[in-house]
């Protein structure tokens, strides 16, 4: 049966659906057709403890590093940190995150010295097929206990193909719990990274169905809306229900630059999604949305949380989760996307100010006053409209005064 308040084995209330369109607002999401119900109830999932050094040597041997794991900080590596060749990096706190990169070096080899590309075919500068690079990746997987994750090689990064593993969990499809091995043209594994750390199982929740999430995804897009009306949000509402009418209210943007797109739900599949729990990675119960933005345009998973509402927490005074310091960001034209940790007890809106050398990224926050408020956080996407394409200039997180990588 399902954990209720009061038992032993109940976790604290902090795990509740409803949260932020990951996507950013103003946004509207119609389901195609009928969706489905899902269980009666899911477990988290999370990682716990340490990595011993054993987990550790397991992945360099599938990596192809000798050596042994030595302890550098709050790490343990294997390889060679100060010049070129293979490095192996992995935390030693659960989840574990592991980085692994291979550099070919700029000198020929000198004799007596492992040499990164010492045996290595010769590339030819074209990227490998999918069906190799799988098969080149499939030791790493292995290694990290995601021998029958779901995988993905459609991705370049010019000559290096990207194996994309997302492991399914408990029989669930996962989210965000994602495994990346980068193989070279050569054939051989490039770079990586993901976690080490096995997930373990937790609590059980109830769940909602599909159709319940999907309202919870709209009204978490509508309050958005209201509080993004200021910098050119929806001043109307959108009908959620059927194809507008003449005579439907529409959305006017208050100053004519936004205005809520429609997304088309095509598909829902009940799975897990990577969320954060009082600062910890968690795999939490989630709908996974297959959705299409206007007709004929590019798809995309977004999802949301699908325990029941009554684990929702209503605390005295709404308490923030997550980082919102700016983490990457994507720009098209004018267009800047930035992506940063947030969570559903506040609103947040994005903005910029501009310099020739320099754009520096400002993520606002708006505690809620009133509603439910939950202890995860998720990465999140705010959109600002610069007056200058943005070029070849810096983009700075105004709060840490950090330069944000491009994602």
């Amino acid at each position: 049966a399902p954990a209720t308040p009061g038992d032993p084995d109940t976790p604290p209330p902090g795990i509740a659906p409803g949260e932020p369109d990951p996507n950013g607002p103003p946004a509207v999401y119609r389901a195609e057709g009928k969706l489905p119900d899902g269980p009666d109830k899911a477990a988290v999932h999370r990682a716990t403890g340490t990595v011993a050094p054993a987990e550790v040597a397991r992945l360099a041997k599938a990596l192809g590093i000798p050596g042994t794991p030595r302890t550098v900080d709050a790490s343990w590596v294997v390889g060679d940190e100060d010049g070129p060749g293979a490095l192996l990096k992995v935390t030693k706190q659960a989840p574990g995150t592991w980085t692994f990169a291979r550099t070919t070096p700029v000198e020929p080899c000198e004799p007596g010295k492992m040499c990164a590309n010492q045996g290595a075919p010769e590339a030819d500068g074209k990227p490998v097929d999918e069906q190799a690079a799988k098969a080149a990746a499939a030791p790493v997987l292995k290694a990290v206990g995601q021998a029958d994750a779901v995988l993905d090689a459609a991705q370049l990064m010019g000559d290096v193909r990207v194996v994309n593993a997302e492991p399914k969990v408990d029989g669930l499809p996962t989210y965000g719990w994602t495994t990346g091995v980068q193989i070279g043209p050569d054939g051989t594994v490039a770079g990586g990274s993901g976690q080490l750390k096995a997930l373990e199982k937790g609590a059980t929740y109830p769940v909602i169905g599909a159709e319940a999430a999907l309202n919870q995804l709209n009204e978490a897009g509508r309050a958005d809306g209201e509080a993004s009306r200021d910098i050119g949000g929806c001043a109307t509402p959108v009908p959620l229900e059927g194809e507008p009418k003449p005579g439907d209210p529409q959305c006017v943007p208050s100053n004519g630059k936004r205005a809520p797109v429609q997304h088309t739900v095509e598909d829902a599949v009940f799975g897990l999604a990577l969320s954060y729990e009082e600062g910890r990675q968690t795999l939490v119960p989630s709908w996974l949305f297959q959705v299409r933005q206007g007709s004929g345009g590019p798809e995309s998973t977004v999802t949301q949380i699908a325990v029941a509402p009554e684990y929702v927490e209503k605390p005295a005074t709404p308490t923030p989760s997550g980082d919102r310091k700016a983490t990457s960001y994507a720009a098209d034209g004018r267009t800047l996307e930035v992506t940063f940790w947030g969570g559903v007890c506040s609103t947040y809106t994005a903005s910029a100010e501009e310099s020739p050398g320099q754009v520096r990224i400002t993520i606002a926050e708006k505690p809620q006053k009133d509603g439910a408020c939950i202890m995860i956080a998720k990465e999140l996407k705010r959109t600002v409209t610069l007056k200058e394409p943005l070029g070849d200039r810096t983009v700075i997180d105004a709060e840490s005064g950090a330069t944000v990588p491009r994602g």
